[in-house]
C-alpha cells in the first residue's frame, strides 16, 4: 500500500481520498481510525451540580436519556451533557453507536450481551455494575459494529 501526500495551495478544504480496487477490511479499518481521529477534536464538556469536567471520551461507558437531560456515565460517576443525542451521535468518535431510542453505548466497554429474542437484550460491561438494554429494533446494528471492531 501507498500513502500520498499532494499540497496544492488553492484548496480550500483538506480532503483525505482513499483510492483502492476493492473495499477491503484493511481500507475499512483505516477509514474507521481517521475518522476517530478527525472526531477527537470535539470536545464534549462533562457537569455535575455546577462544576465542569473534562473526560476523555474512551472513559465514557454510554449516553443516555433521562428526566433531568442527558447523562454520560463512566465506570464509578454519572455527569450530564449539554447535547441532544442526535448532536452527540454526529460528532461520537466510531466506538459509539446508538442502540436503543434514549441511549448511545461505547462497544469498546461492552463485555457481554445477553440476547433477548422477545425484548431488549442486556448489555454489560468490563470493571462495573452499570447495564444496558439494547431495543431490537438497534440489536443487529450493534452486533455489525461489534464484529467489524473485533477484526
Amino acid at each position: 500500500m501507498k500513502i500520498r501526500i499532494e499540497i496544492d495551495e488553492k484548496i480550500v478544504e483538506e480532503e483525505i481520498v482513499i483510492k483502492c480496487n476493492v473495499l477491503s477490511s484493511q481500507v475499512k479499518n483505516i477509514q474507521s481510525t481517521l475518522t476517530d481521529l478527525l472526531s477527537q477534536k470535539t470536545q464534549i464538556n462533562f457537569y455535575k451540580k455546577d462544576q465542569e469536567y473534562y473526560i476523555a471520551m474512551e472513559d465514557i461507558l454510554f449516553f443516555e436519556s433521562d428526566p433531568q437531560g442527558i447523562s454520560a456515565h463512566t465506570a464509578d460517576s454519572m455527569y450530564q451533557v449539554k447535547h441532544k443525542l442526535y448532536e452527540l451521535e454526529k460528532v461520537l468518535p466510531r466506538a459509539f453507536i446508538r442502540i436503543s431510542k434514549s441511549s448511545i453505548v461505547n462497544t469498546d466497554h461492552i463485555y457481554s450481551i445477553l440476547r433477548n429474542i422477545a425484548s431488549a437484550s442486556k448489555v454489560e460491561f468490563r470493571n462495573t455494575n452499570k447495564k444496558l438494554y439494547v431495543s431490537r429494533h438497534y440489536y443487529k446494528q450493534l452486533k455489525l459494529r461489534l464484529t467489524e471492531m473485533r477484526r
